[in-house]
């Protein structure tokens, strides 16, 4: 008698609690198809136990206009690292998203570069096993110099044509020539060099350095990089970078990885995502038409 009161106790608790999470998932439906006019398929298909607190980190993060970062400038770090990865769903996502918050194309180009570049510069410090202890103090050394200069007064744009003159440039514009450095290959110092000046130092690029930092810091938080982990915060916030920015985009990062590892996984058809996308976007940018002075995902 008692194991059947036991039992009897265990069906009914177990009934409240499935009508409780039911009701809950209703809920998050609900509120997805007035925010998008659509549930995506990938949410529907998402692990019901998961799905209130990744739905509540993803609204809360990558979807408020309420936080430390503005919007273009997380759908910007949402295409840095899913082209990375990389990940063709978040792609078309976060390009669409960023056009929405009035991206432009060069600041796209711009984002989607510093990720490659940011890739590439892992790569060579992991592959060539730099200590990583020298790397931090030479970074410290770097910011040290730059905080006591003014960049658009003291940046120098010289045309490099070998080692020697990159090593000279590097001097003129970071108080010294890293060491790290020195082992990269010979023949294209010069161009890397270059190329990173140019890009990611340049105060007069269509992203300004803060944005591109933390471009940057999302894209090595994510690969995982400690070298360019460490370097990336502290230009970032040598740039004007508060702690909340930065804790963001470390959030943000993985945001879009859990959500490329789940999309990856699923195997969604890909036109179909496409599909729903565009249909979000449609459904967004009519709401937005209604409130021209507001430009976020949380319209609704």
């Amino acid at each position: 008698m008692k194991t059947w009161i036991v039992f009897l106790t265990l069906s009914f608790l177990c009934s409240i609690s499935f009508a409780a999470d039911s009701a809950e998932r209703t809920k998050i439906m609900t509120e997805m198809r007035g925010m998008f006019g659509i549930v995506p398929t990938f949410m529907k298909e998402f692990p019901p136990d998961g799905l209130p607190g990744a739905w509540e980190e993803f609204k809360a993060i990558q979807l408020s206009p309420d936080t430390a970062l503005d919007s273009k400038t997380k759908e910007l770090i949402g295409l840095a690292v899913s082209s990375q990865i990389p990940c063709r769903y978040c792609v078309y996502f976060h390009k669409k998203a960023a056009i929405f918050n009035r991206a432009k194309d060069s600041e796209m180009k711009m984002a989607i570069a510093v990720a490659a570049m940011t890739r590439k510069w892992s790569t060579y410090m992991t592959g060539s096993q730099q200590d990583l202890g020298k790397f931090k103090s030479e970074i410290d050394k770097m910011v040290a110099h730059l905080k006591n200069q003014k960049q658009e007064a003291t940046m120098e744009s010289a045309k490099l044509s070998d080692a020697a003159s990159a090593y000279k440039d590097m001097a003129s514009n970071l108080g010294h020539t890293p060491e790290f450095t020195k082992s990269y290959a010979e023949n294209g110092i010069a161009g890397a060099w270059t190329e990173y000046r140019d890009l990611q130092m340049n105060p007069k690029t269509v992203l300004p350095g803060k944005a591109k930092d933390l471009i940057s810091l999302a894209v090595s938080s994510q690969i995982p990089c400690d070298y360019c982990v460490y370097a990336d915060t502290e230009f970032a916030k040598l740039n004007g970078a508060s702690m909340q920015e930065i804790k963001e985009t470390i959030a943000l990062a993985g945001i879009v990885r859990h959500w490329s590892t789940f999309l990856n996984g699923l195997r969604q058809d890909e036109k179909a995502f496409e599909k729903e996308v565009d249909q979000i976007f449609r459904h967004l940018e009519r709401n937005k038409n209604l409130a021209p002075k507001k430009v976020s995902f949380m319209e609704n």
